[in-house]
């Protein structure tokens, strides 16, 4: 969610597609804001507990295969969808809160129990594919639908376990992990409930179908290389909330503080260097369950409400992942 998580030339003007913007309640806490920062919905992660990535030591060096002339079309309602799964909330007493809400609008349909304040709905339900013996025991609820990759997020307070799958002829198979991810700095709650502003990360399964970031990177997924033009929508007023937009037509107020601020995403170069956009509440993206949930680079300390990951580990998942794939991210 630092403010930072399909076609992408879907952006009217300089609309980029939108890409989940992490909403905030008075000043916007943005995924790319460090703890103590005071931007929109902030992604801050610190190097958590352990930096050692099993499987994901070798960061992959970005290469220019994706468009950067090309906007995420965040917009374009995917055809997956997820549902908000959502597990036990773990809170990390000391931590300051980070809201950082990611919105996408692709939820498999399962509900977790949990205590969250925000929802991840979808344009459409994926029935679970029934238990079969190529489904592993994943260390969080999962509703896999079409997909044939899949991310994890265990978490554990505001630290997480990250891990990439990969479906093949025999089944699933773990690619890589990282135990050094992070989530909102009040650690994770329901989807389906989440609201914006409470510094959690909203759990269930989302789909993922674009990137954005700072620096170009290497990857198939429609990608869009952000500008100083660049916005991720928090105002629960506009008719552009959850998604990325430029100054051109925008019908938001072009800060980041305030209870209509929004995320500016060249800001935070750490973070959003490479991101991917997390499904969650977008369409439709309903005001204030949260905006601008992401996968990115680890920040300083715990996020807003997105996922982070050492920077090692963002480069690889960007080469990994492949929109072919319909690629899903499970929280719990």
């Amino acid at each position: 969610m630092l403010p930072e998580h399909a076609t992408l030339p879907i952006r009217p003007h300089r609309l980029a597609v939108a890409v989940a913007a992490c909403g905030a309640l008075l000043l916007t806490a943005g995924c790319g804001t460090d703890e103590g920062d005071t931007a929109s919905e902030q992604v801050a992660a610190d190097a958590g507990p352990g930096s050692t990535e099993p499987g994901a030591t070798a960061a992959a060096s970005p290469s220019g295969s994706e468009s950067t002339s090309a906007s995420p079309s965040a917009s374009a309602t995917p055809s997956d969808s997820t549902s908000p799964t959502t597990s036990a909330t773990p809170s990390d007493a000391g931590e300051a809160g980070e809201a950082d809400d990611a919105a996408d609008g692709d939820t498999a349909g399962g509900t977790r129990p949990g205590s969250g304040t925000g929802t991840g709905t979808g344009t459409g339900t994926q029935p679970d594919p029934a238990p079969g013996a190529d489904a592993p025991d994943f260390p969080v609820p999962v509703e896999a639908g079409n997909a044939t990759q899949l991310i994890t997020v265990e978490a554990r307070g505001s630290y997480a376990t990250v891990t990439a799958w990969a479906k093949g002829s025999a089944g699933w198979k773990e690619q890589f992990s990282t135990g050094s991810g992070r989530v909102g700095s009040n650690g994770v709650t329901n989807g389906a409930t989440r609201r914006q502003g409470t510094w959690t990360t909203p759990t269930g399964t989302y789909t993922i179908t674009e990137g954005f970031g700072v620096e170009a990177s290497g990857t198939s997924m429609p990608y869009h290389v952000v500008t100083d033009d660049d916005w991720w929508v928090e105002d629960p007023e506009s008719k552009f909330y959850n998604s990325m937009h430029g100054a051109q037509g925008a019908d938001f107020p072009l800060t980041e503080s305030g209870d209509r601020g929004s995320e500016h995403l060249i800001g935070y170069p750490t973070q959003y260097a490479k991101a991917l956009v997390i499904n969650f509440n977008r369409w439709p993206a309903t005001p204030g369950r949260g905006a601008g949930i992401f996968l990115h680079v680890n920040g300083s300390g715990a996020t807003a409400g997105c996922v982070s990951v050492p920077r090692a580990t963002m480069d690889r998942f960007m080469n990994w992942i492949e929109p072919s794939a319909h690629p899903r991210i499970a929280i719990g």
